[in-house]
């Protein structure tokens, strides 16, 4: 396409044209998700689920941490971390606001009791971190794209740059909320058929387990498989807690004037608790390969010194870097083909139903972005974003409009708990996500490229 040369042809040029450059990117990533849908298709299987899972591996060891670490910490600074401050918030408002339209989709569609608070989280905790990062990655893989030279490096930090964020509201929130319902547990450890354990062989897990965090399900915890917080909290009951561990074996027997018996003594008793599901929650796992890769940008990026020998043309490091760079241009084909690998196995059966099904994808794909626009253009009339940077709000209005999180599935498999359930409705919810992001993302460059 022939460039405009001046600011008022870009202005009319971009606004003319805005479908051209939302749909192509989008056509881009759906060819990639058809051919490793292809590739992994039970009928042909050209590529067996071993590889996929393989891909996954190297995505989130080595492909996504080379790429925050290149983007992100080239365009970091003090000065940066300090106006992009929005973001990190932005991904909590989302959760938060997600959190209450999933209160209502439960109460409105009434799924079985154990599924209540699945049906929560399902519709709060979107993906903030692989598929924005393809979706970015494919808008900007044009030259003449409407974001300018630097759309790929600026638009992969923003996206990164919320990563941190995501990572803690997995291991804190996404973790207790996924806990196996105390009702639930109860029937299961008297014999019942309600739950059915995945076997231990890597290769007969489903994909979605090990296609965003590879590794989760294999980190499990002492408690991670039993409803430890209701235990805690609920000190009297009529049901049987002889199966559950008792919080108060938690604590150790010290000797009687120790300093923690002394502190035992003095606490009270919801303080206690609370302490003791601190303990539990296993926040020591955030420090994965992809957060590393986070620090690392944050120190090398923040320090002029250390930034001035790693980045640059003329920096003594810079064939490390460039080393990096071609790795990381092989993480979006990757997460595609992935994906594709995902969709080609199929939804699994689900007893969540499938009012509350519907009412997850509808809630999460067609009403969340809307309030979300309507969020970040508050924002922007408070000058909470930085001024003339659409990129900017692009990412922020895409973390409201991306699918459940993928990585459901895996805390699922962790906590022993909706693990089918997690399967199908992240299924039917990627193939809706085709229609409703096309859609949005049109939406959001109408409304973007009206004031480049």
């Amino acid at each position: 396409m022939e460039l405009p040369n001046s600011e008022k042809e870009a202005n009319m040029y971009y606004s003319s044209n805005y479908l051209v450059y939302a749909v192509l990117p989008l056509l881009k990533l759906l060819c990639l998700t058809v051919i490793g849908l292809i590739l992994a298709h039970p009928r042909s299987q050209l590529v067996p689920k071993a590889t996929f899972k393989l891909l996954s591996k190297l995505v989130f060891a080595l492909f996504l941490p080379c790429t925050i670490f290149i983007h992100l910490g080239e365009t970091i600074t003090v000065q940066n971390f300090a106006r992009w401050w929005f973001i990190p918030v932005n991904v909590l408002l989302s959760t938060a606001i997600g959190c209450l339209l999933g209160y209502l989709v439960a109460k409105i569609c009434r799924p079985p009791p154990e599924y209540f608070r699945f049906t929560i989280i399902a519709t709060a905790f979107g993906n903030t971190g692989n598929l924005p990062l393809a979706i970015v990655g494919s808008v900007c893989h044009s030259g003449d794209n409407p974001f300018g030279p630097d759309c790929y490096t600026t638009g992969v930090s923003y996206v990164s740059f919320a990563q941190w964020v995501a990572v803690l509201l997995v291991y804190t929130l996404v973790y207790h909320m996924m806990e196996p319902p105390l009702e639930y547990f109860d029937v299961v450890d008297e014999g019942g058929e309600i739950q059915e354990p995945l076997p231990s062989n890597d290769l007969s897990r489903p994909l979605l387990v090990e296609a965003e965090w590879p590794g989760m399900e294999d980190r499990e915890t002492e408690h991670c498989k039993t409803p430890f917080i209701a235990r805690v909290f609920n000190s009297v009951s009529s049901l049987s807690y002889s199966s559950i561990p008792d919080p108060d074996s938690l604590e150790d027997a010290p000797a009687p004037r120790s300093p923690k018996s002394i502190r035992c003594l003095a606490e009270p008793r919801m303080v206690r608790r609370i302490r003791i599901v601190a303990e539990q929650t296993p926040v020591r796992h955030v420090l994965q390969p992809p957060t590393f890769a986070t620090l690392l940008a944050f120190i090398v990026g923040m320090v002029p010194p250390i930034k001035s020998v790693v980045y640059g043309n003329e920096a003594p490091l810079s064939f490390l870097t460039d080393s990096l760079e071609i790795l990381a241009q092989a993480m979006v084909p990757s997460v595609m083909l992935i994906l594709g690998g995902m969709l080609a196995e199929g939804p699994n059966e689900s007893r969540l139903g499938v009012r509350t099904t519907v009412g997850i994808t509808i809630a999460r794909l067609l009403v969340l972005p809307l309030v979300g626009t309507g969020v970040v253009y508050f924002a922007d009339q408070m000058n909470f974003l930085i001024p003339n940077d659409q990129m900017y709000r692009f990412v922020l209005l895409l973390q409201y409009t991306t699918p459940s999180a993928i990585l459901l599935g895996a805390v699922a498999s962790l906590r022993g708990y909706a693990v089918r359930e997690a399967s199908a409705m992240l299924f039917w919810q990627h193939v809706f996500a085709l229609f409703s992001l096309s859609i949005y993302i049109i939406i959001y460059f109408k409304i973007l490229l009206s004031y480049v």
